[in-house]
């Protein structure tokens, strides 16, 4: 099958693309700068911008399905260019009749209040509902790898605190979670590809451990080799926590404080993906842990 793939420069495209090589597909990657991308062999590059309408068009021709990976946190109006991209590239899907579309949204129930960033991937799938495919939608946490936002953020947090450190937290981080690991989450991607009972279907994807995001921050740590001593207060604001990582990781501001905000919504699995249908071995959540850290 012939695939494009959009976002394929990210966190979870780059992984992604040499997962479908292995399984047989032909690739298409979407990029802003061709002579930048430094991805597998074997792929066709296309340069376009998904803001640009009639840019990318040659992109989707002659490709059965794609996979839709592009999420902006970096921007303060990350929300407002998400849809317009989302919006622009069902319109040339559709055009170009593409059969299938898959996208990774993330977890989290609207009835809670989601966070700005939750409620913009969740108003993505909406938007690319619109076009004339089947899309089948994988919700997700926290993405356990190296080079993950989330992750990057816990990592650079507890490598750069001093050791026996005592950490006033938010309350929030006492909210629950439920992990995956980005190997595993790249499965479910290829997966459901192949699945043709998936089309139009939105599941949840996630590791086998609910963990509170405190549990996570200790886990992180200990695997990093560090001693972590954590105090959730409630009076704590979002502010200072977002000054702090701000000082102590190299993650921008704009992306800590969308992920801070997310931390009172619970992000557990509730819909599996049925795994009669795409069989993925969940991976434990310091298993997970430790791949990231090593790479």
């Amino acid at each position: 099958m012939r695939v494009l793939v959009t976002g394929a420069t990210g966190f979870i495209g780059g992984r992604l693309l040499p997962a479908l090589r292995a399984a047989g597909h032909d690739c298409v990657v979407l990029t802003r700068d061709a002579a930048r991308y430094d991805g597998p062999d074997g792929v066709d590059v296309v340069e376009g911008d998904l803001l640009e309408p009639g840019s990318f068009d040659s992109a989707v021709e002659d490709c059965t399905a794609a996979y839709y990976l592009v999420h902006s946190m970096e921007s303060p109006d990350f929300e407002a260019r998400d849809r317009r991209a989302a919006r622009n590239f069902a319109r040339a899907a559709s055009a170009a009749a593409l059969s299938r579309v898959v996208y990774l949204g993330g977890l989290g129930e609207e009835s809670e209040g989601l966070s700005p960033h939750l409620q913009s991937r969740r108003a993505l799938e909406g938007v690319l509902r619109d076009g004339d495919y089947d899309l089948t939608v994988l919700r997700a946490a926290v993405v356990l790898g190296a080079g993950g936002a989330s992750f990057e953020l816990l990592r650079q947090f507890v490598e750069r605190l001093p050791q026996f450190a005592a950490l006033p937290l938010p309350a929030a981080v006492r909210t629950n979670c439920q992990p995956i690991a980005l190997d595993d989450a790249v499965a479910s991607l290829v997966g459901v590809l192949d699945a043709s009972e998936t089309r139009g279907e939105t599941y949840d994807i996630g590791g086998p451990e609910v963990l509170t995001y405190e549990q996570l921050l200790r886990r992180v740590a200990r695997a990093a080799g560090r001693t972590l001593m954590t105090m959730p207060v409630p009076w704590l604001p979002r502010s200072t926590a977002t000054y702090c990582l701000d000082r102590m990781t190299g993650i921008p501001t704009v992306m800590i404080a969308s992920l801070i905000e997310g931390l009172d919504n619970t992000v557990v699995v509730r819909n599996e993906c049925p795994r009669d249908l795409v069989p993925v071995d969940r991976t434990p959540v310091t298993v997970a842990i430790r791949r990231a850290l090593a790479e």
